[in-house]
C-alpha cells in the first residue's frame, strides 16, 4: 500500500472506538479539507485549491504565540550608608567588650596567618616580609606608636581591633580603647621579635583596598 492510499484509507472500525474518531464517506472529507484550507490559508496568497493541491504542497500559515517577557528586576538590594551604619553603632565597640584579654585568641590568630603569608619569619628577607604586611589583614596585630606629631600618642601599644580609612583603634593591656589616626603616625608591628615600621601617611586605605594597591619601594618617607 503506497503512502497516498495509506492516508486515504478508512479507519478500521476496531479503532474508531479507541481512538475517539469516525470515519467519513470520501466526499465529507474532501469537503472537509477544503473548507480548513480556506480559511487556514493567507487572503493575500489565495490560489485555485484545486491547482494547490496538485501541484505542491501547502504550507499553512502559523505563528506561534509570543511570550510576554517578564522584566527582572535589575535593582539590587541596598545595604546600608555610612550615615546609617554609624546611627545603629555598627562599628562601636560596647564598654563591657573593651578587656584587653578578650582580643589575645585574636592575636594568636593573626600571628600564625602572618607567619604562614610570609612563609615563616626570615631574618634574611625582611623586605620581602615588609612587602607582604602592607597588604595583609593586621586586624589581632601588635602595634606600637614610634612617632607622631602629636606626643601623647608616641609608645601607646595595644591590639588592633579595628582598621578604618583613617584610624586605628587599638586595645591597650590597661583595657582602654585608643583612636590613633594613621597620619603623621609611624606604627610599629612585631611578631616573635621581628620589628616592622608603617608609615601611617602612606597607609590611608581600607584593608580591602589596600590589599590590591602597589606600594612603592622608597627610601626615606616624612611624617
Amino acid at each position: 500500500m503506497d503512502a497516498e492510499a495509506l492516508v486515504r484509507a478508512t479507519i478500521p472500525h476496531t479503532l474508531e472506538k479507541v481512538l475517539g474518531v469516525e470515519s467519513q464517506s470520501h466526499s465529507k472529507a474532501a469537503a472537509f479539507t477544503e473548507a480548513f484550507l480556506k480559511n487556514s490559508i493567507q487572503q493575500t496568497t489565495r490560489h485555485d485549491l484545486k491547482s494547490m493541491l496538485t501541484h505542491k504542497a501547502v504550507i499553512l500559515g502559523y505563528t506561534r504565540p509570543k511570550k510576554e517577557k517578564t522584566k527582572r528586576n535589575s535593582k539590587k538590594a541596598k545595604g546600608l550608608n555610612a550615615r546609617q551604619k554609624r546611627a545603629m553603632k555598627i562599628f562601636q565597640i560596647k564598654p563591657e567588650h573593651q578587656r584587653y584579654e578578650l582580643f589575645l585568641p585574636l592575636q594568636e590568630l593573626w600571628k600564625q596567618y602572618i607567619i604562614d603569608l610570609c612563609s615563616g619569619l626570615k631574618p634574611t628577607s625582611p623586605q620581602f616580609v615588609q612587602q607582604k604586611l602592607l597588604k595583609a589583614d593586621l586586624h589581632g596585630a601588635i602595634l606600637t606608636v614610634v612617632r607622631s606629631k602629636c606626643p601623647s600618642y608616641v609608645g601607646t601599644t595595644g591590639i588592633l581591633v579595628q582598621e578604618f580609612k583613617h584610624v586605628f583603634k587599638i586595645i591597650t593591656k590597661e583595657d582602654k580603647l585608643k583612636v590613633i589616626p594613621k597620619r603623621n603616625s609611624v606604627f610599629a608591628v612585631e611578631i616573635d621579635g621581628f620589628v616592622s615600621h608603617i608609615y601611617g601617611s602612606k597607609f590611608e586605605q581600607r584593608a580591602s583596598e589596600r590589599s590590591a594597591k602597589k606600594f612603592k619601594v622608597r627610601g626615606t618617607i616624612d611624617l
